[in-house]
Protein backbone atom coordinates (compact mmCIF):
# COMPACT_ATOMS: atom_id res chain seq x y z
CA UNK A 1 0.00 0.00 0.00
CA UNK A 2 2.86 2.44 0.28
CA UNK A 3 3.87 2.33 -3.47
CA UNK A 4 0.26 2.66 -4.14
CA UNK A 5 -0.26 6.22 -1.52
CA UNK A 6 2.91 7.22 -3.29
CA UNK A 7 1.41 6.69 -7.25
CA UNK A 8 -1.20 8.41 -6.20
CA UNK A 9 -3.83 7.28 -9.09
CA UNK A 10 -6.53 9.70 -7.66
CA UNK A 11 -10.34 8.44 -6.10
CA UNK A 12 -11.40 7.69 -9.20
CA UNK A 13 -8.44 7.27 -11.53
CA UNK A 14 -8.07 10.82 -12.36
CA UNK A 15 -4.37 11.39 -11.87
CA UNK A 16 -4.12 8.37 -14.74
CA UNK A 17 -4.47 8.97 -18.94
CA UNK A 18 -5.89 5.66 -19.89
CA UNK A 19 -4.32 4.51 -23.06
CA UNK A 20 -5.44 1.64 -25.21
CA UNK A 21 -3.22 -0.66 -27.24
CA UNK A 22 -3.37 1.22 -30.67
CA UNK A 23 -1.81 3.66 -28.27
CA UNK A 24 -4.93 6.42 -27.95
CA UNK A 25 -6.11 8.58 -25.25
CA UNK A 26 -9.13 7.53 -24.00
CA UNK A 27 -11.14 10.23 -22.69
CA UNK A 28 -11.66 10.38 -18.78
CA UNK A 29 -15.35 11.64 -19.73
CA UNK A 30 -15.58 7.45 -21.06
CA UNK A 31 -14.45 6.56 -18.04
CA UNK A 32 -15.78 8.26 -15.18
CA UNK A 33 -19.41 7.87 -14.44
CA UNK A 34 -19.76 11.24 -13.02
CA UNK A 35 -19.43 12.52 -16.23
CA UNK A 36 -21.36 11.17 -18.57
CA UNK A 37 -19.36 8.22 -19.92
CA UNK A 38 -19.73 3.98 -19.48
CA UNK A 39 -19.08 3.61 -15.48
CA UNK A 40 -15.19 2.36 -14.57
CA UNK A 41 -15.19 -1.19 -14.43
CA UNK A 42 -12.82 -1.35 -11.20
CA UNK A 43 -11.77 1.07 -8.48
CA UNK A 44 -8.18 1.82 -8.78
CA UNK A 45 -7.02 -0.12 -6.43
CA UNK A 46 -8.06 -3.12 -8.25
CA UNK A 47 -6.76 -2.19 -11.71
CA UNK A 48 -3.21 -1.45 -9.60
CA UNK A 49 -3.80 -5.13 -7.93
CA UNK A 50 -4.06 -6.72 -12.09
CA UNK A 51 -1.35 -4.80 -12.99
CA UNK A 52 1.04 -6.72 -9.89
CA UNK A 53 -0.76 -9.73 -10.94
CA UNK A 54 0.40 -9.61 -14.32
CA UNK A 55 4.37 -8.51 -13.55
CA UNK A 56 4.74 -10.33 -10.49
CA UNK A 57 2.59 -13.83 -11.38
CA UNK A 58 3.04 -13.13 -15.22
CA UNK A 59 -0.44 -14.09 -15.39
CA UNK A 60 -1.44 -13.93 -19.20
CA UNK A 61 -3.56 -10.96 -20.01
CA UNK A 62 -6.54 -13.77 -20.65
CA UNK A 63 -6.07 -15.21 -17.64
CA UNK A 64 -6.34 -11.94 -15.77
CA UNK A 65 -9.79 -11.07 -17.68
CA UNK A 66 -11.19 -14.24 -16.26
CA UNK A 67 -10.17 -13.45 -12.96
CA UNK A 68 -11.57 -10.22 -12.70
CA UNK A 69 -14.64 -10.63 -15.15
CA UNK A 70 -13.28 -8.20 -17.65
CA UNK A 71 -12.88 -7.99 -21.11
CA UNK A 72 -9.25 -8.45 -22.55
CA UNK A 73 -9.53 -5.06 -24.17
CA UNK A 74 -10.18 -3.49 -21.08
CA UNK A 75 -7.24 -5.73 -19.51
CA UNK A 76 -4.84 -4.31 -21.95
CA UNK A 77 -5.87 -0.54 -21.32
CA UNK A 78 -5.25 -0.57 -17.48
CA UNK A 79 -2.11 -2.65 -18.13
CA UNK A 80 -0.78 -0.37 -20.38
CA UNK A 81 -2.25 2.72 -19.10
CA UNK A 82 -0.84 1.69 -15.61
CA UNK A 83 2.54 0.90 -16.90
CA UNK A 84 3.50 4.02 -18.55
CA UNK A 85 1.99 5.86 -15.15
CA UNK A 86 4.60 4.32 -12.95
CA UNK A 87 7.02 4.49 -14.84
CA UNK A 88 6.56 8.65 -15.03
CA UNK A 89 6.21 8.28 -10.89
CA UNK A 90 9.04 5.58 -10.29
CA UNK A 91 11.32 6.92 -12.99
CA UNK A 92 11.17 10.39 -11.44
CA UNK A 93 13.02 8.96 -7.94
CA UNK A 94 16.43 9.70 -7.85
CA UNK A 95 18.02 6.29 -7.40
CA UNK A 96 22.21 7.51 -7.39
CA UNK A 97 22.52 7.17 -3.82
CA UNK A 98 25.10 10.18 -2.44
CA UNK A 99 28.72 9.03 -1.33
CA UNK A 100 27.51 9.78 2.88
CA UNK A 101 24.73 6.64 2.36
CA UNK A 102 26.91 4.81 0.48
CA UNK A 103 29.52 4.82 3.08
CA UNK A 104 26.87 4.50 5.70
CA UNK A 105 24.96 1.59 4.38
CA UNK A 106 28.39 -0.06 3.56
CA UNK A 107 29.06 -3.55 4.67
CA UNK A 108 32.44 -4.57 6.30
CA UNK A 109 33.80 -6.56 3.60
CA UNK A 110 33.38 -3.97 0.84
CA UNK A 111 34.99 -1.22 4.26
CA UNK A 112 38.01 -3.67 4.13
CA UNK A 113 39.09 -4.20 1.01
CA UNK A 114 37.13 -1.78 -1.94
CA UNK A 115 35.79 1.19 0.49
CA UNK A 116 35.88 3.46 -2.92
CA UNK A 117 33.45 1.56 -4.40
CA UNK A 118 30.71 3.53 -5.49
CA UNK A 119 28.51 1.02 -7.77
CA UNK A 120 28.82 -2.68 -8.43
CA UNK A 121 27.68 -3.22 -12.26
CA UNK A 122 26.34 -6.11 -14.88
CA UNK A 123 24.51 -6.73 -17.65
CA UNK A 124 21.58 -8.98 -17.64
CA UNK A 125 19.46 -10.24 -20.94
CA UNK A 126 15.67 -10.97 -21.58
CA UNK A 127 15.04 -13.27 -24.66
CA UNK A 128 12.43 -11.75 -26.94
CA UNK A 129 10.40 -12.91 -30.12
CA UNK A 130 12.67 -13.63 -33.49
CA UNK A 131 11.33 -10.89 -35.78
CA UNK A 132 10.81 -11.06 -39.27
CA UNK A 133 13.33 -8.74 -40.45
CA UNK A 134 16.98 -10.29 -41.14
CA UNK A 135 18.45 -6.76 -39.91
CA UNK A 136 16.66 -6.93 -36.59
CA UNK A 137 16.84 -10.10 -35.87
CA UNK A 138 20.88 -9.80 -36.88
CA UNK A 139 20.87 -7.13 -33.59
CA UNK A 140 18.75 -9.07 -31.51
CA UNK A 141 20.81 -12.00 -31.79
CA UNK A 142 23.19 -12.84 -28.46
CA UNK A 143 25.47 -15.27 -29.15
CA UNK A 144 25.41 -15.90 -25.24
CA UNK A 145 22.24 -16.35 -24.94
CA UNK A 146 22.11 -18.42 -29.11
CA UNK A 147 18.68 -16.50 -28.98
CA UNK A 148 17.49 -13.30 -29.78
CA UNK A 149 17.32 -10.70 -26.63
CA UNK A 150 17.15 -7.43 -25.08
CA UNK A 151 20.00 -6.55 -22.77
CA UNK A 152 20.21 -3.77 -20.10
CA UNK A 153 22.76 -3.06 -17.59
CA UNK A 154 21.70 -2.49 -13.89
CA UNK A 155 24.19 -0.87 -11.05
CA UNK A 156 23.47 -1.43 -7.45
CA UNK A 157 25.26 0.13 -3.90
CA UNK A 158 27.55 -2.09 -1.92
CA UNK A 159 24.60 -2.04 0.60
CA UNK A 160 22.99 -3.86 -2.14
CA UNK A 161 20.23 -0.86 -3.33
CA UNK A 162 19.35 -0.74 -6.99
CA UNK A 163 21.15 2.83 -7.89
CA UNK A 164 20.86 2.71 -12.19
CA UNK A 165 19.04 1.00 -14.42
CA UNK A 166 19.43 2.06 -18.13
CA UNK A 167 17.09 1.27 -21.02
CA UNK A 168 16.82 -1.84 -23.23
CA UNK A 169 19.18 -2.45 -26.23
CA UNK A 170 19.52 -5.12 -28.88
CA UNK A 171 21.26 -8.06 -27.47
CA UNK A 172 24.01 -8.01 -30.02
CA UNK A 173 24.87 -5.06 -27.83
CA UNK A 174 28.99 -5.10 -26.48
CA UNK A 175 28.92 -4.60 -22.24
CA UNK A 176 31.10 -1.24 -23.36
CA UNK A 177 28.66 -0.13 -25.80
CA UNK A 178 26.22 -0.44 -23.20
CA UNK A 179 27.70 1.63 -20.85
CA UNK A 180 29.03 4.25 -23.19
CA UNK A 181 25.24 4.45 -24.82
CA UNK A 182 23.21 4.19 -21.35
CA UNK A 183 24.54 7.41 -19.58
CA UNK A 184 26.20 5.51 -17.11
CA UNK A 185 29.27 7.49 -17.73
CA UNK A 186 27.07 11.19 -16.93
CA UNK A 187 26.11 9.56 -13.40
CA UNK A 188 27.17 12.44 -10.80
CA UNK A 189 30.22 10.68 -9.45
CA UNK A 190 32.94 11.71 -6.83
CA UNK A 191 36.34 11.93 -6.60
CA UNK A 192 38.41 8.31 -5.89
CA UNK A 193 35.06 6.38 -6.17
CA UNK A 194 35.30 3.07 -7.97
CA UNK A 195 33.17 1.09 -10.42
CA UNK A 196 33.11 -2.77 -9.67
CA UNK A 197 32.41 -5.07 -12.51
CA UNK A 198 33.27 -8.27 -14.39
CA UNK A 199 36.18 -8.84 -16.67
CA UNK A 200 34.03 -7.81 -19.75
CA UNK A 201 33.20 -4.14 -18.71
CA UNK A 202 36.93 -3.01 -20.37
CA UNK A 203 35.95 0.52 -19.37
CA UNK A 204 38.83 2.54 -17.17
CA UNK A 205 39.63 4.60 -20.37
CA UNK A 206 35.98 5.77 -20.40
CA UNK A 207 35.56 6.33 -16.77
CA UNK A 208 35.62 10.12 -15.47
CA UNK A 209 38.93 11.51 -13.84
CA UNK A 210 39.80 10.18 -10.61
CA UNK A 211 37.16 7.50 -11.02
CA UNK A 212 38.60 4.04 -11.13
CA UNK A 213 37.12 0.42 -11.73
CA UNK A 214 37.84 -3.11 -10.10
CA UNK A 215 37.70 -6.11 -12.36
CA UNK A 216 38.99 -9.32 -11.60
CA UNK A 217 42.68 -10.13 -13.23
CA UNK A 218 42.90 -11.49 -16.52
CA UNK A 219 45.35 -14.66 -16.97
CA UNK A 220 46.68 -13.12 -20.39
CA UNK A 221 48.98 -15.82 -21.99
CA UNK A 222 50.26 -16.97 -18.57
CA UNK A 223 49.67 -20.44 -18.18
CA UNK A 224 49.05 -19.91 -14.39
CA UNK A 225 47.22 -16.98 -12.26
CA UNK A 226 49.63 -15.59 -9.82
CA UNK A 227 48.35 -16.10 -6.44
CA UNK A 228 47.67 -12.67 -5.05
CA UNK A 229 45.14 -12.54 -8.77
CA UNK A 230 43.97 -15.63 -7.44
CA UNK A 231 42.98 -14.12 -4.01
CA UNK A 232 41.70 -10.86 -5.96
CA UNK A 233 39.54 -12.82 -8.06
CA UNK A 234 37.87 -14.40 -5.57
CA UNK A 235 37.23 -11.44 -3.46
CA UNK A 236 35.90 -9.40 -6.18
CA UNK A 237 33.74 -12.72 -7.18
CA UNK A 238 32.33 -13.12 -4.07
CA UNK A 239 31.19 -8.96 -3.73
CA UNK A 240 30.67 -8.78 -6.75
CA UNK A 241 27.64 -11.84 -6.80
CA UNK A 242 25.24 -9.14 -5.21
CA UNK A 243 24.28 -7.21 -8.16
CA UNK A 244 23.74 -11.25 -9.79
CA UNK A 245 21.49 -11.50 -6.78
CA UNK A 246 19.80 -7.90 -7.22
CA UNK A 247 19.08 -8.49 -11.26
CA UNK A 248 17.69 -11.96 -10.28
CA UNK A 249 15.26 -10.08 -8.00
CA UNK A 250 14.06 -8.06 -11.44
CA UNK A 251 13.97 -11.35 -13.16
CA UNK A 252 11.36 -12.81 -10.31
CA UNK A 253 8.64 -10.75 -11.57
CA UNK A 254 7.65 -14.03 -13.93
CA UNK A 255 6.29 -11.50 -16.05
CA UNK A 256 9.65 -12.20 -17.59
CA UNK A 257 9.71 -16.16 -17.55
CA UNK A 258 8.19 -16.30 -21.41
CA UNK A 259 9.92 -15.04 -24.43
CA UNK A 260 8.83 -10.97 -24.57
CA UNK A 261 6.41 -10.60 -27.58
CA UNK A 262 6.90 -8.11 -30.63
CA UNK A 263 3.81 -6.33 -30.21
CA UNK A 264 5.23 -5.08 -26.39
CA UNK A 265 8.65 -3.76 -27.34
CA UNK A 266 6.77 -0.30 -27.18
CA UNK A 267 6.20 -1.07 -23.60
CA UNK A 268 9.08 -3.17 -22.60
CA UNK A 269 10.98 -0.30 -21.26
CA UNK A 270 8.55 0.98 -19.23
CA UNK A 271 8.06 -2.69 -17.81
CA UNK A 272 11.49 -3.29 -17.19
CA UNK A 273 12.25 -0.39 -15.24
CA UNK A 274 9.34 -0.19 -13.24
CA UNK A 275 10.15 -3.83 -11.72
CA UNK A 276 13.85 -3.06 -11.10
CA UNK A 277 12.52 0.50 -9.33
CA UNK A 278 9.69 -1.82 -7.06
CA UNK A 279 12.60 -4.31 -6.01
CA UNK A 280 14.07 -1.36 -3.54
CA UNK A 281 10.72 -1.61 -1.65
CA UNK A 282 11.48 -5.45 -1.24
CA UNK A 283 13.88 -6.87 1.58
CA UNK A 284 17.56 -5.94 1.16
CA UNK A 285 19.53 -8.68 -0.78
CA UNK A 286 22.40 -7.92 2.08
CA UNK A 287 21.90 -5.67 5.62
CA UNK A 288 24.51 -3.55 7.02
CA UNK A 289 25.52 -5.69 9.41
CA UNK A 290 25.98 -9.01 7.38
CA UNK A 291 28.98 -9.41 6.40
CA UNK A 292 28.73 -9.68 2.17
CA UNK A 293 30.06 -12.48 1.32
CA UNK A 294 28.07 -14.70 3.78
Amino acid sequence: MVIYRYLNPGQKGENIRYWNSSNTNVSQAELNPDRGGRPRTLSPLHEYFLVMCRLRQGFPEEHLAHLFDISLSTVSRIFISWMNFMYLKLGGIDLWLSREVINSTMPEDFKKKYASTRVIIDCTEIKCQMPSSLQLNSELFSNYKNHTTLKGLVGISPGGATTYVSQLYTGSISDREIVTRSGFLDLPFDKDDSVMADKGFTIDDLLPLDVSINLPPFLGSADQMPAEDVIKTQEIASLRIHVERAINKIKNFHIFDRVIPLHQFGLINQIWTVCAILCNGQPNIISVNQSATD
